[in-house]
């Protein structure tokens, strides 16, 4: 079997904030990261670069295959490198990030993650949501509290449960699934999912004539308000 691999990715700082606490990491053809940092002028930006920074190492580090077990070690890993950095720098405490890591690997996908970013599958024209939100108002929309409309407009709905950096022990959620030809991954930041519907970004990613669909959503997002950071990675899957 012929695998084929194309990847697009985008981070921008959309139109109201002064900095950009989004990092990116891609190394592909197996792994791909987005971190979403957060503290503001407490160094958000620091915890996610220094995040993709420990992901950057241990996978260059890391031989053999990778396992849910293994990914999930290294998110790990990544929040002992934030913590330690807290330590070094007091200045620096209440920085911390969100992680929505990706592994391929033998015709299937690895994947861990912490916080609201997120990985979504499209195959055969249907768009589903990988990950779930580590958020207080889905905390409520599961319990059946809230609905997800009313979730749209609660007052705490940017407010994060689990995020990497902020605890010495982090819960890591991890899963896997089979690839198939013609699969579409998207990992992207909220600053992305809160400005553009899903349909809109099913319909961009399926585009064939879209050249460059990160970009393009990052450009959704940005006529869309583009009130947070964007940051976009899109992985496209052949085999034959």
């Amino acid at each position: 079997m012929i695998v084929l691999i194309r990847f697009f990715q985008m981070s921008d700082i959309g139109l109201q904030r002064s900095l950009n606490e989004d990092s990116l990491l891609c190394r592909p053809p197996h792994d791909f990261v987005v971190a979403d940092g957060m503290g503001g002028h407490v160094a958000g930006e620091v915890a996610s670069h220094i995040f993709t920074g420990m992901m950057n190492q241990l996978l260059s580090e890391h031989e053999g295959s990778l396992d849910q077990d293994g990914l999930r070690g290294m998110v790990i890993r990544g929040n002992r490198a934030i913590l330690a950095s807290i330590q070094r720098h007091p200045e620096r405490r209440g920085m911390g990030t969100t992680a929505t890591c990706l592994h391929l690997e033998q015709g299937k996908a690895v994947w861990a993650h912490v916080g609201d970013s997120r990985l979504y599958l499209v195959r055969q024209g249907s768009m589903r949501q990988i990950t779930r939100d580590h958020t207080y108002v889905n905390d409520l929309i599961d319990s059946g509290s809230i609905t997800p409309l009313e979730a749209e407009s609660h007052p705490k709905r940017n407010m994060l449960m689990r995020a990497v950096g902020v605890d010495e022990y982090v819960q890591v959620d991890t899963g896997e699934f089979g690839l198939q030809h013609g699969d579409i991954l998207l990992l992207c930041s909220d600053g992305l999912t809160n400005m553009v519907t899903e349909d809109a970004i099913r319909t961009v990613l399926e585009a064939e004539s879209c050249a460059n669909p990160a970009a393009s959503l990052v450009d959704c997002a940005k006529a869309g308000g583009g009130i947070d950071n964007i940051s976009v990675i899109v992985v496209r899957y052949y085999a034959e």
